[in-house]
């Protein structure tokens, strides 16, 4: 139903792509991430949900919304909308004909986030899986833990006059650590100018999230001696830096479970926050959709599939695409 082009997933019954990353005819969107959502379509359809993030993505775009839940029909696809936990607005899709139903699942979480709706297991017959981080090492804790070490290493950096930089993605991850410290932050906190827009984004949508100023060109040395500023991996070795002597950079993301990868770039601390299904996560998901074909992508996808065809003796496979998600990360800079 669903088949793997150049141009991304093509499903010719209702003659559409789902996150093509080459401008097509008519693309569905399962989330706003840039290696989902790509400029250059004629026309896009995502989750109402995911509007607002979409149109500061795509600003020029023709683009459609539905509710999650809602059936529509393309072609002759039945195609609706369920919540991924990822991201705001993100979506698995499901797509059925004849009654055979699939679900391209995009990239989903199944930890509580205060900026999106739960994830939803879909029942399908074929589930297309994401593999960001299928590897059993891969593993978290509670996001309140994590955003309490946050809290606390942005504390002691606080009583040194040393300003704190957690680099993040601009969309999801730093919307998320905003919200998770809407009731706990007890200090200043400041922006890249890369943040700004999808962080207004989320506002718009009526997301609760701590106050955050964007850092001006006015801003530096001890007016940011108190902050917890959040700016993107790229923002490291550039002039802005500059501007926040004798800092305490650390990083959040799933990459930080491993200590080496921290140690390795150098970083004085590393929050394994990440906004992707876990090891666990994945295989339990697997399971509740009671699919038995399961392609992979994304991340460690050989791994996953080898695994899930050996103990759980599913169809799978594996679908190469063109972007690879936070796994990129380190090499932003």
């Amino acid at each position: 139903m669903i088949t793997s082009t150049p141009s991304g997933l093509f499903c010719k019954i209702g003659d559409f792509f789902i996150d093509p990353w080459e401008p097509v005819a008519r693309a569905l969107i399962t989330h706003a991430h840039s290696d989902h959502a790509r400029p250059g379509s004629a026309s896009y359809l995502c989750a109402a949900a995911g509007e607002t993030v979409l149109r500061r993505r795509i600003p020029d775009g023709r683009i459609e919304t539905i509710p999650y839940g809602d059936t529509i029909t393309i072609g002759d696809a039945r195609v609706s909308f369920h919540p991924a936990g990822h991201i705001l607005g993100s979506a698995q899709i499901r797509v059925e004909h004849r009654g055979e139903v699939w679900v391209v699942s995009g990239d989903y979480k199944r930890q509580a986030d205060p900026t999106c709706a739960a994830f939803e297991p879909v029942p399908c017959h074929t589930f297309i899986t994401e593999a960001t981080f299928a590897l059993p090492i891969y593993t978290w804790d509670p996001a309140a833990a994590i955003v309490d070490d946050i809290a606390g290493w942005w504390r002691a950096n606080r009583m040194e006059g040393r300003p704190s930089v957690l680099f993040c993605y601009a969309l999801g991850k730093a919307q998320r650590i905003l919200a998770e410290l809407h009731d706990k932050a007890d200090g200043p906190v400041h922006l890249h100018g890369a943040m700004a827009a999808m962080t207004d984004a989320y506002r718009d949508a009526g997301i609760a999230m701590a106050p955050a100023a964007r850092i001006t060109e006015a801003m530096r040395g001890k007016t940011l001696a108190r902050s917890l500023v959040l700016a993107p991996l790229s923002a490291r070795g550039t002039p802005w830096m500059k501007r926040l002597p004798n800092a305490s950079v650390a990083f959040a993301s799933g990459l930080m479970r491993v200590r080496g990868v921290r140690r390795q770039r150098a970083f004085d601390r590393g929050f394994p926050l990440s906004d992707h299904a876990d090891w666990s996560a994945l295989l339990a998901t697997v399971a509740e959709t009671g699919a038995s074909r399961v392609p992979v992508t994304h991340g460690w996808s050989e791994q996953l599939a080898r695994f899930l065809a050996e103990t759980r003796g599913v169809d799978t496979g594996t679908i190469n695409t063109a972007f690879e998600g936070e796994t990129g990360e380190l090499t932003e800079a």
